[in-house]
């Protein structure tokens, strides 16, 4: 029986197939529903040792659907599009991080 491939992973979503919008939609959901604000970030690289990602705007802290995060998805992949991005969800009573996936990889990704 062979093993995997040796892959670099990111966390338990990319373990997944790439999420479809509509995918995407129910997770941006999820973290509005919860209370969490999102924010879009993106990196060139995807070396785990590298912990800070760059924030595509301000965290998006009036949005009130997930059609605002997913078109600043879009918006982001059109300017980046050789670049990492994820969506993460901030919990301002904590004031961390609670969430973060993976919502778009390079096409020429090595991982």
């Amino acid at each position: 029986m062979k093993t995997l491939p040796k892959e670099i992973r990111f966390e338990t979503l990319s373990y997944l197939p790439p999420l479809s919008d509509t995918q995407l939609i129910k997770q941006v959901d999820y973290i509005l529903q919860s209370g969490f604000f999102p924010c879009i970030e993106f990196s060139e690289s995807a070396d785990p040792k590298i912990h800070y990602w760059t924030m595509w705007k301000l965290p998006l802290f009036n949005a009130t659907s997930s059609q605002e995060v997913l078109s600043e998805v879009r918006a982001c992949k059109s300017e980046y599009p050789n670049n990492y991005i994820r969506v993460v969800g901030f919990d301002n009573v904590k004031q961390c991080q609670v969430l973060s996936f993976i919502v778009h990889k390079p096409t020429t990704s090595r991982f």
